[in-house]
């Protein structure tokens, strides 16, 4: 980052005093307001959960100012930040700096983002978990001069709004993507056919592997519809996957694996890895890329409509569905102009796909680099000895 002051020089001697949350900030909850609006409105609804609970016509609580639930399953231990008015619920406690003391709030809102195992350490349990005002306004935190509180919030500020520049930056791109993707695939009735996947190739998936078959340690990947795109939780040995490698279908390096259970039509490229696959679950289309390419139909993939089989409680797509599935061909009775189109339109949004999508590449990879920095920082910032207790 850059910064004129070096975390050990900023803090080295910085005599910090520990005090009770409730001595040094005023901590109250809210109310449930008249109306509460879903679509985005004139201010935020603050209360229980991680997330906004709708909005409001009206205000009831200042701008820069933390809250954290004091109710509710899924919300406790939750540090939040409101810089703008807002409406304030009954179920969220509002902690915000007294008037008359040298603390910032956006301070300690950090301390409380990074130690919030605090809060939860006070949370009782029972019908509904909670954490007492008693017991909150008792917590201690520490309280290093004005100057010290500046420059820490200003450091760690410099992060969030990073971070937040460069997350805003992903969604542009992604709704970018999107557009450009729907554009490229798209074309004159003159110019495309649509052709059913039965007609692009066969469907094919691997042989059926028993539970009794599976390890939590192995040598070989096991991915079933759960785990699909994801990291496995099961393995099969190196000789089973050998022996079904050999006899049975296994996917060609850059073939497209398709979801026919839970996430329909969540797709994933072959890389070749030594890998095996639910049968029925994960299924892949054996086509001749000199007519169709394996890349174009991964981005064709992501805006067709699939036919669903309401099956149970699981929808699931089954083969003759699967077969019956149309995307559009360019220029399909020209073998090579349709090529160098699908080959053009691939270039283009794999570009896109690299900036939004990648693990090493693109934004996605540097805002999870700014993260780890925040933490880093934050977490040697906010690093105080406890000299003196409450």
């Amino acid at each position: 980052m850059g910064e004129k002051v070096s975390i050990k020089e900023l803090l080295d001697g910085v005599d910090v005093e520990w005090k009770a949350l409730g001595e040094i900030a005023d901590i109250g909850v809210g109310s449930k307001p008249n109306i509460i609006y879903e679509n985005i409105h004139n201010f935020e609804y603050i209360n229980a959960g991680t997330t906004n609970s709708g909005y409001t016509d009206n205000f009831n609580c200042d701008g820069d100012t933390v809250t954290t639930p004091s109710r509710g399953q899924g919300g406790i231990g939750f540090i939040g930040y409101q810089k703008n008015k807002f409406w304030l619920g009954s179920l969220c406690y509002k902690i915000r700096a007294k008037k008359d003391i040298d603390l910032l709030s956006k301070y300690i809102y950090y301390f409380l983002e990074k130690n919030n195992f605090l809060i939860l350490s006070l949370k009782k349990e029972g019908g509904v978990p909670a954490v007492n005002r008693s017991d909150l306004i008792k917590l201690s935190i520490p309280v290093p001069n004005p100057d010290i509180q500046s420059e820490i919030v200003r450091i760690l500020d410099n992060f969030t709004e990073l971070t937040a520049e460069l997350t805003a930056e992903l969604t542009a791109r992604k709704k970018q993507y999107s557009y450009y993707r729907d554009k490229l695939l798209t074309f004159e009735e003159n110019q495309v056919e649509l052709k059913s996947l039965g007609e692009i190739g066969e469907v094919r998936m691997c042989k059926r592997i028993l539970k009794s078959q599976t390890s939590e340690i192995g040598d070989i990947p096991f991915y079933k519809i759960g785990t699909f795109g994801k990291k496995a939780n099961a393995y099969i040995s190196r000789e089973i996957f050998n022996e079904y490698k050999d006899k049975y279908n296994y996917p060609k390096i850059g073939e497209i694996l398709i979801s026919a259970s839970g996430t329909i039509g969540r797709s994933v490229i072959f890389d070749g890895k030594n890998a095996y696959f639910q049968d029925s679950n994960i299924v892949w289309i054996e086509n001749d890329e000199s007519q169709v390419l394996n890349k174009y139909l991964f981005y064709c993939y992501q805006i067709i409509n699939w036919n669903v089989s309401e099956g149970g409680t699981i929808q699931r797509l089954y083969n003759n569905n699967l077969k019956k599935v149309k995307i559009p061909i360019p220029y399909s009775n020209n073998e090579k102009k349709s090529l160098k189109e699908q080959k053009r339109i691939v270039s283009i949004l794999d570009k896109f796909d690299t900036l939004t999508n990648s693990i090493s590449e693109g934004l996605p990879k540097e805002i999870e680099l700014r993260q780890k920095q925040y933490k880093y920082y934050r977490d040697k910032l906010l690093d105080f000895p406890k000299i003196k207790e409450v």
